[in-house]
């Protein structure tokens, strides 16, 4: 496939050498003259381990060339690949200036001939989910949709290990809802030892964002349990080593998907005593400090969320923090409650493991603290709870399939998008 690269950075030219190296026929794009030069005398435009016996490789093959005009490198080909950046400015906000000239070259091309090669627009700069659509809307509106199409495919290259990263990726995301970018990017990448994963454009550029945002929070929480443990004297490698070696709970997926915030016996009183000990021992761990706040603040959006729809009687399914138990210890479902009929909002709760009667220890402590009147607002059947509601919120009871049909209702164990949405005023 004869391809072309937009961009001779970091992404741009281990994408260019590894293609080529697959066998495409590579045209790399970049108006600086110097990094165009490197590739045309068979060297990498920067430093990356192999890349500069790969490039020789691909150079000397003749499947891989540079060049800084841009009809050059788009005539003929089958696929254009943007791998320009995407900085930060002062503000924090995403620059897209780089995308927007590329496509903007782009459009002119595709106008300005009619070789009648279809081409197949692939965004690899990182960007925010909707941009990529936006972008290009914005920049090929003149230009027939039959002559192109678009996709957004990630790459997840880090340096100094991106040409073993280019072939053994996690997985290859091909974002679009186009047959065509599908088989075209799906064959352009065929070399890589990964599966294809489908999905939306918008998905298709969150799932960079989630990965890279990820990648900070572990590092960041690495950094801070080390400062923690080297303040009460115990060796940050030991404790780390051994907490890895945990792929039940620790390195899995457990835990990692949308849901309801966390509550219980363990989490929040952990959480709370580890910040205060580090407190305690002039430790920063801002991270870790803000755990507790960013649950308050999810369980608080379901709340405004009952709110903004307007209802005034409410059912809720399930009020201890997890199925099949009656811990109701700093269950979300408690503060939802709580905080609901404080707004005057009725709550109707069915749980068919909490008894009020048969709570004991710090479990009864903390619902007499915080819902004293419980016993009152719980109700025999799930079918008598949601007689006559305005909507129901399914907390940590598992509610048979069918039973709230035609009822408006909130899964806290769903992302917010597929709650009712309030009519729009």
């Amino acid at each position: 496939m004869r391809v072309a690269i937009f961009g001779l950075g970091y992404v741009g030219s281990v994408t260019a050498a590894c293609l080529a190296d697959a066998g495409h026929e590579v045209v790399g794009v970049d108006p600086a003259e110097s990094k165009v030069e490197a590739i045309l005398r068979a060297r990498a435009p920067l430093a990356e381990p192999g890349l500069d016996d790969l490039t020789a490789r691909a150079v000397e093959s003749g499947r891989l060339t540079a060049t800084t005009d841009v009809r050059t490198a788009l005539h003929s080909a089958e696929a254009a690949l943007i791998c320009v950046g995407t900085p930060s400015a002062p503000n924090g906000s995403l620059v897209t200036t780089f995308v927007e000239t590329v496509l903007s070259q782009i459009a002119t091309f595709l106008a300005e001939t009619s070789d009648g090669v279809h081409l197949t627009v692939v965004v690899r700069s990182t960007l925010l989910p909707g941009t990529t659509e936006r972008l290009v809307a914005a920049a090929l509106s003149d230009v027939d949709p039959r002559r192109y199409s678009v996709a957004y495919c990630p790459e997840f290259l880090r340096e100094s290990s991106a040409i073993s990263d280019f072939s053994n990726p996690p997985f290859t995301i091909i974002g679009t809802e186009d047959e065509t970018a599908r088989d075209t990017v799906s064959a352009l990448f065929d070399s890589a030892d990964a599966p294809v994963k489908l999905v939306s454009i918008a998905t298709a550029e969150s799932i960079k964002y989630a990965s890279n945002a990820f990648h900070a929070v572990k590092i960041t929480f690495a950094n801070e349990m080390a400062r923690f443990a080297d303040a009460y004297g115990v060796d940050a490698e030991t404790l780390m080593g051994v907490f890895v070696e945990d792929t039940v709970l620790n390195i899995s997926p457990r835990y990692l998907r949308p849901g309801s915030s966390f509550g219980g016996s363990c989490l929040p009183k952990d959480v709370r005593a580890l910040t205060y000990a580090a407190r305690r021992a002039d430790v920063d761990v801002p991270m870790l400090g803000s755990l507790l706040a960013s649950n308050a603040s999810h369980t608080r959006r379901l709340v405004d969320h009952v709110l903004a729809l307007g209802w005034h009687r409410v059912a809720l399914l399930g009020v201890a923090f997890k199925s099949h138990t009656d811990d109701l210890r700093e269950s979300p479902y408690v503060d939802i409650a709580e905080t609901l009929t404080g707004k005057g909002v009725e709550v109707r709760i069915y749980d068919d493991v909490v008894n009020p009667a048969e709570l004991v220890g710090s479990n009864e402590s903390y619902i007499r603290l915080r819902l004293p009147h419980l016993e009152k607002l719980l109700f025999a059947s799930r079918g008598e709870a949601i007689d006559g509601v305005d909507g129901v919120i399914v907390g940590s009871d598992r509610t048979p399939e069918g039973l709230l049909s035609g009822l408006p209702v909130i899964d806290a164990n769903t992302p917010a998008m597929r709650w009712p949405q309030p009519a729009a005023s």
